[in-house]
């Protein structure tokens, strides 16, 4: 099947003339009709007869005639765009954000968007505009979020491809949840509209793809400077194979809760890179203080979320249409004084630098993607991990924040499954601008084990 096979090899066939667009077009449509009514992954799809005909003469660029559908945070101009919120239920931009852009000049066909929760707030992808998204392992649990619809549309062959944002492992945990990659670039490496400031931003787009050779060419379509983003990231080349890869398992060091079989099911995925050649140690204490990297993160989260979402939370009429969640955290910030963010900023370079240091040792460190496996799709978030009550809504995610706070790469690559049949994920942080090394080690991995080709979904 054609929206199977790698994006690099798909370009290339497009390229010789192997494969026409219209042809890889009319099978990605033909995919999402037989699959989409379930799963619910791709939204405000568009007409059939315009995107082939768009497929007969595509720009040209490096993914020129390749489908993609886009999240639906990212503003896409005549394309209803909703935030997967009821108050954008009807927003139709008259303007491209950048990475539709830069997407739309390498050539790429956007058929569409991909499922988000309300602003992207919360790992559980549903939302009053389209309903909810399903795993397609087992579509009584949930796909993860926030790239929730673009996982699922990648890992059950709807897409090749998809770009996704990540701010507490969006990217990752549903990477995780659908058994394939999903890489949170070096933040500042991809350009975006939102930055407002010289500080780092929180959040980045990135991709998830079933190849993981896929992510460095969505890399050089997404990545690279531009007017008026006020960081120059600079990727290293990559130097580092799983082969004599340094990684420290800082899993245990963390402190945290996880399901029954996660923690076992990793080591077990670290047992195989340790054959394979990688150098595994087994870190004894985390790189920084992990209460004081809580705070600052979740103060700089509710400062940036209630700064984006304040508009409509200040309309009466549109308040009551959102969800509980992105209330709390919009209150959250409102009330933070400007020492309170101040220290948190400070203390965010406290982590970044002890987190650099522990990178002198090691080329990567790794911990489970995620704290529990995928839950039912009718619960909004986990109350209770392993017996700990879970005090906020995204105190589940926190292993997220280990990459996400300081700004560093991070990879999610399939560990394989547990006894209860679902996909679980293994994390590598990196260095910053260490991306491609990142890439080169998932792709190693992925000869490895072939955990997506070697055990795709069943969607009845």
């Amino acid at each position: 099947m054609l929206t199977t096979r790698p994006l690099t090899e798909l370009t290339e066939a497009l390229r010789a003339g192997d494969i026409s667009a219209t042809e890889l077009m009319r099978e990605t449509l033909d995919q999402i009709d037989r699959l989409n009514p379930t799963l619910n992954a791709i939204v405000s799809l568009r007409d059939r007869g315009a995107l082939l005909a768009e497929a007969e003469n595509p720009r040209p660029g490096l993914l020129s005639g390749i489908p993609m559908a886009i999240k639906d945070l990212t503003e896409t101009a005549g394309l209803r765009t909703t935030h997967g919120s009821a108050t954008m239920a009807d927003h139709v931009p008259m303007h491209d954000d950048r990475l539709a852009r830069r997407l739309k000049d390498a050539g790429a066909i956007i058929i569409g968007k991909t499922n988000t929760p309300e602003f992207g707030v919360g790992s559980q992808t549903f939302n009053d505009v389209f309903g909810r998204t399903l795993n397609p392992y087992d579509q009584g649990r949930t796909c993860g979020g926030s790239s929730g619809g673009a996982s699922v549309a990648v890992a059950s062959g709807m897409l090749p491809v998809a770009d996704g944002s990540d701010m507490m492992g969006s990217l990752r945990n549903p990477a995780a949840w659908a058994n394939i990659y999903g890489l949170r670039p070096t933040v500042g490496l991809i350009p975006r509209d939102m930055a407002t400031s010289t500080d780092l931003p929180l959040s980045t787009d990135g991709a998830m793809a079933r190849h993981p050779g896929d992510l460095a060419l969505m890399l050089e379509v997404l990545g690279g400077p531009q007017d008026g983003w006020p960081f120059d990231v600079k990727l290293s080349r990559p130097t580092l194979a799983l082969n004599g890869a340094k990684i420290g398992w800082i899993g245990d060091a963390y402190g945290l809760p996880f399901e029954d079989g996660l923690i076992e099911l990793c080591k077990d995925a670290l047992d195989q890179m340790q054959d394979a050649g990688a150098g595994v140690s087994f870190v004894d204490q985390l790189p920084f203080d992990r209460d004081l990297a809580w705070t600052s993160w979740t103060t700089l989260r509710a400062a940036l979320i209630s700064s984006q979402n304040i508009e409509a939370y200040s309309d009466p009429s549109k308040r009551s249409r959102m969800k509980a969640t992105v209330i709390w955290e919009i209150e959250k910030g409102l009330a933070l004084s400007k020492d309170q963010i101040g220290k948190a900023k400070n203390d965010r370079q406290a982590v970044l630098k002890s987190m650099e240091t522990a990178l002198e040792t090691f080329d990567v460190l790794a911990l489970p993607t995620t704290q529990v496996w995928p839950f039912p799709v009718d619960e909004e978030y986990p109350m209770h991990i392993a017996g700990q009550d879970m005090d906020t809504y995204h105190r589940w995610m926190e292993a997220m924040i280990a990459a996400s706070l300081p700004g560093l790469p991070a990879m999610s690559l399939p560990a394989g499954f547990g006894k209860n049949g679902l996909p679980a994920g293994i994390s590598l942080i990196g260095r910053p601008g260490s991306d491609l090394d990142l890439i080169a080690i998932a792709e190693d991995w992925d000869r490895l084990t072939s955990w997506p080709s070697r055990r795709p979904p069943v969607v009845a």
